[in-house]
């Protein structure tokens, strides 16, 4: 059975001009309708409890959009602003790569 995608309709919080969504310990950075790849961070672990509750385990990966199944670089690190940091960087020189 194929897997069907469901498009939600609406609008997104923006970061530079990009969408950036989340859903449960999923983020999404980038524009999978308009874009070449994406920053995907995952949300491994957390350290804390109830409010003091914050991400120590971040996964990285560079999407391919037009096929998530395909990773172009991943990496990790022990807190959401370093992830999305290093995300960032790694999602605009693939950006740049694509450009060219």
């Amino acid at each position: 059975m194929a897997e069907t995608r469901k498009k939600t309709e609406g609008e997104y919080l923006e970061y530079q001009g990009k969408p950036l969504v989340r859903e449960g310990n999923t983020i999404i950075y980038g524009d999978l309708n308009h874009d070449p790849c994406v920053l995907l961070l995952d949300i491994l672990s957390y350290a804390g409890e109830g409010d003091d509750k914050v991400p120590n385990k971040v996964m990285i990966q560079i999407l391919d959009a037009k096929d998530p199944n395909n990773i172009i670089k991943q990496g990790d690190k022990s807190s959401l602003h370093d992830a999305f940091e290093l995300g960032t960087i790694w999602l605009d020189m693939e950006l740049k790569k694509s450009a060219q």
